[in-house]
Order: C-alpha cells, then sequence, then structure tokens
C-alpha cells in the first residue's frame, strides 16, 4: 500500500537565492522539509526538467515536479488490540493508552504494540510516518495521545510539538513531600555509562518540567507536572535528580520508602505497585485542520486510583 504525490508549481521571483529545498519546504507545506529533502536525493523531484540537488539555489520561474510515492510500512502487521479512544475525527484519534503498552515495536517487542493496533483500527495509517504516532509515552505510563489520521495533520502536530504548543499534563506519586511546586531546567542526555538510562548531563539537550503539589501524604506527594520539552524518560529523570524519584519506578526511583506505622495494606499496595506511578492525564492542542483549541482529560487508571485512595487512608488515621 501506497500513496502517489504528484505536484507542479513554479518558484516564485523573490525565493531567487534560496537553498531548493527552502524554497519547497515554504510553498509545499503539507509535507516536513525532511521529506522533501529525501525526495530530492532520491530523484523524485524535478528542476526544470533536470535532477537538482538540496543545496542548490534557485533563481525564480522554474518548474518543479514533485512525483513521489509514500510506501507504506508493510513490515508491521495490524493486531486486533483494544484501543481506548477518547475522541477521534477525519485528522485525529486522542488515545487514553493503558500502562503496559509499548507505543512503537522494537527488537524486544516486536508487535503487541499501540501502532500495531492503530494499524488494524485504521488501514490508512499505514501510509504515514509510524502509522500518524506523533509523540510517545513510555511502555508503563499510562494517558493521552494524539495520533495524526493524515500527512497534513501530522506534519502540523509535529511542527505544534517542536514549537512546545501542546500542553501535556501528568499526575505522579512521588517519593517525599514536597514544600512547594517548581521549574526544573536540568539538560538530559544518555547516562555516562549504562546507555539505557537517560541522566542530567552537560552535554544533554534542553529540558524543562513545570510541577505543582496537589495532595500531601505521610511520606509522598501527588505531584501535577507540565512539559515544556520532551525529552525520553524526562518527568522520571527530573523528578530522581530532584531527590522526590516516581513511586514505582523501577530504574529511577530507587528502593521504596514506607512511613512509620503503615497497616499490612499499605504495604501491600505500595510494594505491588510495580511500574511508575505516571499517568498522562491532560492534552491540549490547536486542531491541525481547524486551528481550534480543543483539550481532554483521562482520569488516572484503577490502579493509580487504588494507591491514591490507600496513601490518602494512611495520612487520614495519622492526622494529628
Amino acid at each position: 500500500m501506497s500513496t502517489k504525490i504528484q505536484l507542479e508549481l513554479s518558484i516564485p521571483g523573490d525565493m531567487r537565492g534560496r537553498r531548493l529545498d527552502q524554497a519547497l519546504a515554504e510553498l509545499v507545506t503539507d509535507y516536513s522539509r525532511s521529506r522533501l529533502q529525501q525526495w530530492i536525493r532520491s530523484g523524485q523531484v524535478t528542476l526544470d526538467g533536470r535532477l537538482p540537488q538540496v543545496r542548490d539555489k534557485v533563481v525564480g520561474g522554474e518548474t518543479v515536479r514533485i512525483d513521489a510515492e509514500i510506501v507504506a510500512q508493510t513490515a508491521n502487521e495490524a493486531e486486533p488490540i483494544p484501543l481506548d479512544l477518547v475522541y477521534e475525527d477525519a485528522d485525529i484519534l486522542v488515545i487514553n493508552k493503558p500502562a503496559g503498552l509499548v507505543v512503537h515495536p522494537a527488537a524486544g517487542n516486536p508487535a503487541g504494540t499501540l501502532l500495531n493496533a492503530l494499524l488494524h483500527y485504521d488501514g490508512s495509517l499505514a501510509g504515514l510516518p509510524r502509522a500518524g504516532i506523533v509523540h510517545r509515552l513510555d511502555k508503563n505510563t499510562s494517558g493521552l495521545m494524539v495520533v495524526a489520521r493524515n500527512l497534513t495533520a501530522h506534519k502540523r502536530l509535529v511542527e505544534a510539538l517542536q514549537a512546545r504548543t501542546v500542553k501535556r499534563e501528568y499526575l505522579t506519586v512521588v517519593h517525599s513531600v514536597l514544600t512547594a511546586g517548581g521549574r526544573i531546567e536540568a539538560p538530559i542526555g544518555r547516562h555516562a555509562v549504562d546507555r539505557k538510562r537517560m541522566a542530567v548531563v552537560a552535554n544533554g539537550k534542553e529540558a524543562v518540567t513545570h510541577y505543582r503539589v496537589e495532595e500531601r501524604f505521610r511520606a509522598h506527594t501527588l505531584v501535577r507536572v507540565q512539559l515544556e520539552t520532551g525529552r525520553t524518560h524526562q518527568i522520571r529523570v527530573h523528578m530522581a535528580y530532584q531527590h522526590f524519584p516516581v513511586l514505582g519506578d523501577p530504574v529511577y526511583g530507587g528502593r521504596l520508602r514506607l512511613p512509620k506505622g503503615a497497616d499490612a495494606t499499605f504495604r501491600e499496595v505500595l510494594s505491588g505497585f510495580r511500574r511508575q506511578a505516571l499517568h498522562a492525564t491532560q492534552l491540549g492542542l490547536s486542531h491541525p485542520q481547524s486551528d481550534e483549541m480543543m483539550s481532554w482529560q483521562a482520569a488516572v487508571p484503577d490502579d493509580m486510583a487504588r494507591l491514591i485512595e490507600v496513601l490518602r487512608q494512611d495520612a487520614s488515621d495519622h492526622a494529628g
């Protein structure tokens, strides 16, 4: 399955001196600059009948013809995996991803992923990069994600994420009792020794996290987090860096911390919580077609709701 793209256009005179890929990125806004560069390099773009280079300068008046093909990702199979759809229209899907579901197929998870589920729900997504997935959540993080259903929506959602205009809020339970919220600005990159882990490193990518206290318990805090950037494991790394790691996090969480006098139910629930207590609870964005501001919310899943209930009851039992 593939999508054929055939376009013919003229370079305006006021673009004289611009690189071809720069000019096309402004003229053909439905496709990313990197995709246009790929088409130029692979001979799917002609400039006045000749095969140009990406860096060729235009003079104005040239005729550009694009005769390209977007090939579907046939390596990934459609699988009948249930989806919790929060919203859908012709351009986007909003999904409430459960904990335990991997987003993209990879070496350790070649199937059974969100991508496989999306291909089953809408076969046309095979013609889009990563079946329309434009951002990700870790396997054991639950919550809201947006998926593009066409190339225009895909391009505009990617641009919105890069421009940091997509609002993403999370709820998380962390170790320690926080006195106040704050802002964490600390660059994130690969751990110097363990390359599977991320860490705050001097030469990492810019990462900014905002957080505020929602509710305090005896030895833990329910925190609302808003991402300004979207680095791998950002919330988990930043919380651990500030010495209040996410409860249940098997990588960055450290040992389980229990307050004195905790009863058997409290100990059982906390010790049995084997994933990071992190949920993407709110998503807001400008619709890629209509520009209407839209937002969605998803309550924490049952396991986190039970965790919060037990923490709250323990705090009440030991109040005063």
